[in-house]
């Protein structure tokens, strides 16, 4: 290894990036914002670095990297599975914002992986397809919804909007198809994700739009920042029922979906739900325990890079 080498590493949030500078130590954050990557992207030019290294969500980092890019950043888009491997086996067990951006330098200075080849263009034209997609669902549902509340004379007005949406839902599913084809790293996402029983193409592209963070978080904060994590209702010594509320509607919704076959055919996932059930427990709570299990056995694969493996889950 070069010893006048300088490899920076970058944590992502949905708030800001934290970065750390190896072998200087340097450590600053910023919004993850247009203001934020502009002035990251700057101040690391006048470091000239040997690399730039980001972990790939697929939507957090895109705007830092097209930037980085774009001023001629020698930027890695790191596998975030390889670096967390790569974290145990040196023993770094902690986790903090500023201890995860120096490690991710570490994985630079260490493992010096080859630099990003794919075009900026090529991983904004996924992320735009996927939000594309998220946009017409969320239309899909809307229309959905109003239709229930609208006379039996104005379906037929519904259905053909519906019916629009669907044909262009459909051809989004062609592109994003053909777009993730050209890029290894965001086809072996969709590749493991689906890899696991009952997940099929329309939730790992939910996942990947909708769930930048997978991977990233523990059992606990995935469950919460989705909604399906029990919350307490207890006071004093009286306690109430279990619940779930808020997070992301989106995903709990086609992961709700998902678990109709799921608990017809997983291996897991269809025993665990008759157990519960054959104990008494509304189906309801059964259904969201089940997906709250898938959803945290598809967190655990992304963060370990592993495919779904029946033995384990």
């Amino acid at each position: 290894m070069n010893q006048l080498e300088i490899n920076i590493g970058i944590d992502t949030s949905q708030s800001q990036l934290d970065i750390g500078v190896l072998p200087s130590g340097k450590f600053f954050s910023v919004e993850n914002n247009e203001e934020g990557v502009y002035d990251a992207v700057q101040r690391l030019k006048r470091l000239k670095p040997t690399r730039v290294l980001i972990e790939s969500t697929g939507r957090l980092e895109m705007a830092f990297v097209v930037a980085a890019y774009n001023a001629k950043l020698p930027i890695v888009v790191c596998n975030a599975a390889r670096v967390h491997e790569f974290a145990k086996a040196s023993g770094q067990l902690a986790k903090t914002d500023k201890i995860d951006a120096f490690t991710i330098a570490l994985f630079g200075q260490k493992m010096q992986p080859e630099l990003t080849q794919v075009k900026p263009k090529e991983l904004m034209k996924i992320s735009d397809l996927l939000t594309t997609r998220a946009q017409l669902l969320t239309t899909s549902t809307m229309f959905k919804n109003r239709r229930k509340r609208m006379p039996t004379i104005s379906h037929a007005c519904y259905d053909a909007v519906l019916k629009t949406i669907k044909l262009q839902l459909n051809k989004v599913d062609r592109q994003l198809d053909k777009a993730i084809a050209r890029v290894p790293e965001w086809q072996e996402k969709v590749d493991l994700l689906m890899s696991a029983h009952s997940v099929g193409k329309v939730l790992a592209y939910t996942l990947l739009s909708e769930l930048p963070e997978l991977g990233k978080m523990n059992r606990k904060q995935v469950a919460a920042l989705v909604g399906v994590a029990p919350m307490n209702r207890d006071s004093g010594s009286k306690k109430g029922k279990r619940y779930i509320r808020g997070g992301r509607h989106k995903v709990r919704t086609v992961l709700f979906v998902s678990m109709m076959s799921a608990i017809q055919h997983h291996p897991k996932l269809k025993p665990m739900y008759q157990s519960m059930i054959e104990k008494g427990k509304p189906r309801k709570l059964a259904l969201i325990a089940c997906a709250r299990k898938q959803l945290v056995m598809l967190n655990t694969m992304m963060k370990n890079g592993t495919a779904w493996d029946p033995e384990l889950a």
